[in-house]
């Protein structure tokens, strides 16, 4: 009786030859029926053919070999053979036609048979390989459901559909299906493989592909909807940056694209050929701008480097012509804006000309410094120091600058290097241009310029490497100066919004009243050569010249317009006792206005709404009000 009650109490389910193998004996028996059919259909097709040939070579019988060839063909052995060679002949070609149906079925049924594949989703093979293709979600960095990025939704036709919630503000950083990876193809690591084959099925155990996990990004996605507000209607781009970690709490650029059309090709294409707006171009990270007096901060931290942060200006000036500086005899003078000179007076520091931003003065403390410091500190925050000009133009990409845990994920964020040249050759004009943020200094991105801030901000004074993966551990790009003079630059900064005369007075009002202190850097950049386009078509605007050909002919040629456009900047890291954001902002073509009046209100609203979110601490967190009480009725 017990043998019988242990026998009832045995979960013969678990003894099925599924649980046994893992679950993979759906798999495995017809692949090994596949095997053992491939086997039996080869063994059989090599007897035919042997014995084929045998027929030929079998030796004769003595009283046959006298006969005579019309005898011989009537003989009742002769035509037994000749028959079974018609069958041995057939069944050869029967192999060979079954052998060829599966291989038609296996190799090329996919591409051109439609019935096979409107029923190869049956395949359990083809179900298991599809549904690991699906990628997870994409989270922002709270990691709740309701703030993702990306998720898939079923439309009403029942078939899975990949959604984006912010398919215009995160456009350029989740990216499309064509061109230039973004995080949707990289950030869900499985390649794609070939179908496994039967052999591999039947005596490799594969366990189940993997799943593809959600992923948390450090996107903020209500910052992120933010930003983009704020450049509406202008082209131009916002970074946001947490100096201590490197999370990048957003990243936007404008003009962008829909996520969602961007998949027709007729609409790809037609973004790809818009040459005026480029809305597939992240401004944000593969635009190169002129940086104007945001880039003073890079010569600043030059400066404590090497600790020459407390020349004066009397220290620095040789000009023969004041109010301006000219470098040399016969050289172009470097003046401050609109000619005037407010630290052409007797032991004015770097804190003073930094607040008023004068070009002047860190024009000559470029040169003071030297070619060799100003190219290492611009190494350190992640600027290729190049020697000749024609070597700024093939910097390519910077993947190296991104922590990651996949390569594939810093190529897609790669910015275009940004680069200064800091060759023997250039003239002492040209490398104090540079020292203040114009002439040769021009190959900046906004990522950048949010980097440098970053290095301002960070506590250590370190350059952390930013981040997109919201579980990563913190890396450090370089150590640039030390704590100390990390403080000191940031008390430095902080005289541009928070001391009257600072030229980002529109920050210190708009923070009024919160507590919030920050720093910064405006700046108002000349391009020269912008290209000008037909606001009706959109096309390359130019005009026909002529001149003589080689032979003395007349030819006609192009000649493309261009025109003198002005960028906004503004740089800030806040809040200043211990920064958790950094900064860049730029906005193309503010006609006469300045950076100041432009983009430097744009940063403190992004400032205010991070304080919203709880993005710069505990200390700002806004307390939430209670619900007003509701008023009494009476009679």
């Amino acid at each position: 009786m017990t043998n019988i009650l242990a026998l009832l109490l045995i979960d013969w389910q678990k003894l099925r030859p599924e649980y046994i193998f893992g679950g993979q004996v759906l798999e495995r028996t017809p692949a090994g029926l596949t095997i053992i059919y491939s086997i039996g259909l080869g063994v059989l097709v090599v007897f035919l053919i042997l014995s084929f040939i045998d027929n030929f070579r079998r030796p004769k019988f003595v009283f046959e070999r006298e006969l005579p060839p019309e005898v011989s063909k009537k003989l009742s052995q002769t035509l037994t053979n000749r028959s079974l060679r018609v069958w041995q002949v057939f069944f050869t070609l029967l192999a060979f036609f079954v052998f060829g149906f599966q291989m038609y079925w296996v190799y090329f049924a996919d591409d051109s048979n439609e019935q096979f594949q409107a029923l190869n989703y049956k395949d359990l093979r083809n179900r298991r390989t599809s549904a690991a293709t699906l990628r997870g979600w994409m989270l922002d960095r709270t990691g709740k459901l309701e703030n993702a990025l990306a998720y898939y939704t079923i439309d009403k036709n029942g078939d899975i559909q990949r959604t984006y919630p912010l398919e215009r503000e995160m456009a350029h950083l989740i990216g499309t299906e064509r061109g230039t990876p973004g995080l949707e193809r990289t950030l869900y690591k499985r390649e794609s493989n070939s179908m496994p084959e039967a052999w591999q099925l039947l005596f490799k155990y594969k366990k189940p592909e993997p799943e593809q996990t959600d992923v948390r990004t450090t996107i903020d996605r209500d910052l992120q909807q933010f930003v983009a507000q704020q450049l509406e209607g202008k082209k131009g781009a916002i970074v946001v940056i947490n100096p201590q970690s490197g999370d990048v709490l957003a990243m936007y650029s404008n003009p962008t694209f829909d996520l969602t059309e961007a998949v027709k090709q007729e609409v790809y294409l037609r973004l790809e050929g818009d040459k005026n707006q480029k809305p597939l171009l992240n401004r944000a990270t593969r635009e190169y701008y002129v940086p104007g007096s945001t880039f003073k901060t890079l010569t600043m931290i030059s400066a404590f480097r090497a600790n020459k942060q407390d020349l004066l200006f009397d220290d620095l000036s040789s000009s023969n012509d004041p109010p301006c500086y000219t470098p040399y005899r016969g050289s172009r003078p470097i003046c401050d804006a609109g000619g005037s000179c407010e630290i052409c007076q007797t032991g004015v520091p770097i804190r003073e000309a930094f607040k008023v931003s004068s070009n002047q003065y860190f024009a000559q403390l470029a040169n003071a410094l030297g070619r060799d410091r100003m190219g290492e500190t611009a190494k350190l925050v992640g600027i290729a120091a190049v020697t000749d000009k024609k070597d700024a133009l093939t910097q390519g990409f910077f993947p190296g600058i991104w922590n990651t845990s996949d390569p594939r994920i810093a190529s897609a964020l790669a910015p275009a290097r940004s680069t200064i040249v800091v060759g023997k050759d250039l003239t002492l004009y040209d490398f104090g241009l540079e020292g203040m943020g114009q002439g040769l200094a021009s190959q900046m991105t906004p990522f950048q310029m949010a980097l440098i801030a970053s290095t301002a901000g960070n506590l250590q004074g370190r350059l952390m490497k930013p981040k997109i993966e919201a579980d990563l551990q913190p890396l450090a790009f370089a150590d640039v100066i030390s704590p100390q003079q990390a403080a000191a630059v940031r008390d430095i900064m902080s005289t541009v919004t928070e001391e009257s005369g600072g030229t980002g007075g529109a920050v210190r009002a708009a923070l009024a009243g919160t507590g919030i202190t920050a720093g910064g850097k405006t700046g108002t950049a000349e391009k020269d050569d912008a290209p000008r386009f037909d606001p009706k078509t959109g096309e390359r605007m130019f005009v026909i010249k002529k001149k003589k050909g080689e032979n003395g002919e007349t030819v006609e040629y192009k000649e493309f317009l261009t025109y003198n456009r002005t960028d906004g900047w503004f740089i800030t890291i806040a809040p200043l006792e211990n920064p958790q954001v950094a900064i860049a902002v730029v906005i193309e073509d503010i006609g006469s206005k300045f950076g100041g009046s432009t983009a430097a209100p744009v940063a403190a609203k992004v400032i205010l709404k991070a304080r919203d979110l709880g993005l710069l601490g505990d200390r700002y967190k806004p307390v939430a009000k209670p619900p007003a009480a509701k008023p009494k009725r009476t009679r």
